[in-house]
């Protein structure tokens, strides 16, 4: 699974979740609705993942959690979608498309595990400007 309840939660509050599982009016949220939504969101992300790399990823990159989240939540709005599901859900599907044709990276290997990059900042000092050995006679 790509993202959990406490994740939506987080990004969408606890009441929004309420009205968009809650098809018993129990003012809860509804964990079975909850958990096999997240499920789909995950199968449908596979999909385009797996045509990149093998699964499961042994390590989940963070960029998967907010386009999980909002797979998830569309697929929770049923058939009333509003514009900005219905917008975010397509940003997703349009970045896993890219990923699926190999034109985004999700930072991982081909084996699934999270790669190190050797192109970071290095600094070098050209020593110290005011230095007693250095100063003539200044300090």
């Amino acid at each position: 699974m790509y993202c959990t309840q406490e994740d939506l939660t987080k990004r969408f509050g606890e009441q929004e979740l309420i009205d968009i599982t809650d098809h018993d009016n129990a003012s809860v949220i509804n964990v079975d609705v909850l958990s096999m939504a997240i499920e789909d969101a995950s199968a449908e992300m596979d999909g385009y993942i797996g045509r990149a790399l093998p699964l499961p990823l042994l390590t989940i990159p963070k960029v998967l959690l907010p386009l999980a989240c909002d797979i998830t939540r569309y697929k929770l709005y049923d058939d009333q979608p509003t514009e900005q599901v219905i917008k975010r859900y397509d940003y997703a599907i349009d970045f896993l498309k890219s990923v699926a044709k190999g034109t985004v990276s999700l930072g991982v290997s081909s084996l699934g595990e999270s790669t190190e990059s050797n192109d970071l900042a290095e600094m070098q000092s050209g020593g110290s400007v005011f230095a007693r050995d250095v100063s003539k006679g200044f300090i």
